[in-house]
């Protein structure tokens, strides 16, 4: 039988349906798990006195600067929140302490303390002296303070004020209880070189509470740019408490709080109801 000469036809390759892949997403940056983490911080508590701040076991960390030194925009850039830290339209007018707590809701693992600005001409020199003494004080003997941050605008470096200020702290960072980050900030307004030398005078100022023991560090910051963000938020969350620690004092604090709910409250002798207060 004679065979066809004509090419068989191959048949059609039938369509192969891929199930399609979610696109691989990018793990995130130190940086970026440092800010997701800052961004957490929420209102806890306002004291207009040492002895109304509650008594914490978690790392407290005080931020503190000048009226104009930008103090608010710091704390909101790196809580990622417009209005976290209050910027009063009449500088140095805000006279309270300010408590934020971060990390998870349940279990937080870090306070921020912001501290009234200080050094404001239109502030009445009563109320100035008294910020003072309060800002001293809590600087000074704060059981749970654990570092501090300080506002310094770049364009002028340590004014007179600032280096006051830092006299309070200043035993407790040489010998290791306190640690000390000073943020020089509205960077922005600086070129390549001047950002350097504000840098190197302000190291140099830094050099005089330097001990073997002190952890202090200075850097370059600015809310409008970006500039150091991403390097302090790390800074900050390094701070942390652990999260067993933080596990450990959240069900402490309710275990305390149910206990105190369960009991009739005691009168003193004045006749008024007695409360556990930190003083410091």
């Amino acid at each position: 039988m004679a065979q066809d000469p004509r090419p068989k036809s191959k048949p059609a390759p039938r369509p192969v349906h891929k199930t399609p892949q979610a696109p691989r997403q990018r793990a995130a940056t130190p940086a970026e798990q440092a800010l997701s983490w800052a961004h957490s911080a929420r209102f806890f508590i306002t004291a207009a006195r040492i002895d109304q701040l509650p008594f914490n076991e978690l790392p407290e960390i005080a931020f503190v600067g000048r009226s104009n030194a930008g103090k608010s925009t710091a704390i909101n850039t790196l809580g990622q929140q417009r209005q976290l830290a209050y910027a009063s339209k009449m500088p140095g007018r805000t006279q309270h302490i300010n408590l934020f707590h971060l990390g998870p809701r349940e279990a937080p693992n870090q306070v921020w303390a912001d501290l009234p600005g200080y050094g404001y001409a239109a502030v009445e020199r009563s109320a100035k002296l008294r910020w003072q003494d309060v800002m001293a004080r809590y600087l000074e003997v704060r059981r749970s303070l654990s570092a501090v941050v300080q506002m310094v605008d770049s364009r002028h470096g340590f004014t007179e004020l600032d280096l006051q200020l830092l006299q309070f702290v200043a035993p407790r960072v040489q010998t290791g209880e306190v640690k000390l980050l000073v943020l020089l900030t509205k960077a922005d307004k600086l070129n390549r070189k001047e950002g350097a030398e504000a840098l190197r005078q302000a190291q140099a100022a830094l050099g005089e509470m330097a001990s073997e023991d002190a952890d202090i560090g200075v850097t370059l910051f600015s809310g409008l740019n970006k500039t150091g963000v991403g390097d302090v938020a790390q800074i900050l969350q390094g701070w942390a408490a652990s999260p067993e620690d933080a596990l450990r004092i959240a069900q402490e604090r309710q275990a305390l709080k149910e206990a105190q709910e369960g009991q009739e409250p005691l009168a003193d002798d004045e006749g008024t109801l007695g409360a556990d207060v930190d003083e410091g």
